[in-house]
């Protein structure tokens, strides 16, 4: 697939939407490389997705029936603290209220690729031959007869802990964190769209992993786009990006943040992924992600720090997201 800077990928997303021929994008983190293709001249041999059922490629049925090598080796707690100290001093500052801090973890599996693609149970699935495959369970946006819809994820924690559900929409840290993030995909949509509501607030979802159940919470926001939102689809999504649930608020001065704190490139990671016929637009955050590296397999993995978070909590969550939806 051919790759785009950002002002001929906004254009290109527009002609082809504007045109009504069905495309896949693939854009990431910093905007600067965005994939862009329309459907039918996409190599699954090279590219493979299923996006909420839309797919080039037949997966194979059943479950995945083998033994399951996972070896992660996360870096010490110690490595960990100092970007955490870059995070948290810059908060208390006020330079920030929320940060998405984000690591690479190295990773030994029996798994390929293209198996945790096959096998992976996610909303949204993407391979690239020898580079990455991502397993996203977060709604991006959604654009449908009119409406854009965004549904941010914050908050999770180990469903097999007693009272599970409840201790996470009681914690303090994950509710000011949520609000932090729907507040600010508010405020995003309404750079977009009309009529900005919440429709869904802080609802829990069950996700099941090879290391067992987790829950995380989410909320839908809604909108009204402009009669000729087509022929503008890429200047839309765009301006919404990078998304606000992987890099927190305010955006531009978290960002900066980030990439001080941070001692790898995201590259795809926590960029958007999706599909559009035209009118209908689906798409996912890229998060849950295993990327190839040379010989070594990295898993990228993060979470949102605030003024209450504790490091030794938000470490053992980093770690926690460090899975494979394969069960």
């Amino acid at each position: 697939m051919q790759q785009y800077r950002k002002p001929e990928a906004i254009k290109r997303m527009n002609d082809l939407a504007g045109c009504r021929k069905p495309f896949l994008f693939v854009i990431d983190y910093t905007q600067q490389c965005s994939l862009i293709e329309e459907v039918d001249r996409i190599d699954p041999l090279c590219l493979r997705y299923d996006f909420n059922g839309v797919s080039n490629w037949n997966t194979p049925s059943g479950s995945y029936n083998k033994r399951i090598d996972w070896a992660a080796a996360p870096m010490p707690l110690k490595k960990y603290q100092q970007a955490f100290d870059i995070v948290k001093r810059n908060i208390l500052l006020g330079n920030s209220y929320l940060v998405n801090l984000t690591c690479k973890i190295p990773v030994k599996t029996n798994l390929t690729l293209e198996t945790v693609f096959h096998y992976s149970n996610a909303l949204y699935k993407l391979w690239l031959k020898d580079r990455l495959v991502c397993f996203s369970p977060e709604i991006f946006v959604r654009i449908e007869k009119g409406e854009i819809r965004s549904f941010p994820m914050k908050g999770t924690i180990d469903a097999t802990l007693p009272d599970a559900e409840r201790r996470l929409m009681d914690d303090p840290k994950e509710a000011a964190e949520h609000a932090t993030i729907v507040d600010l995909i508010r405020n995003d949509l309404s750079m977009v769209a009309e009529q900005v509501s919440v429709v869904r607030y802080r609802y829990c979802d069950r996700l099941e992993t090879n290391k067992g159940p987790i829950f995380q919470t989410s909320s839908e926001i809604a909108g009204i786009l402009p009669s000729d939102y087509p022929s503008h689809m890429g200047d839309i999504l765009f301006r919404l990006l990078p998304a606000g649930s992987i890099t927190g608020a305010p955006k531009s001065k978290t960002m900066a943040i980030i990439e001080e704190a941070e001692d790898f490139r995201r590259g795809f990671y926590t960029g958007v992924m999706g599909y559009c016929d035209g009118e209908t637009l689906d798409s996912a955050v890229m998060i849950r992600f295993l990327e190839q590296e040379g010989e070594q397999l990295c898993y990228k993995a993060g979470g949102g720090i605030t003024s209450k978070s504790d490091l030794q909590s938000e470490y053992e969550e980093m770690i926690q997201k460090v899975y494979v939806p394969i069960y």
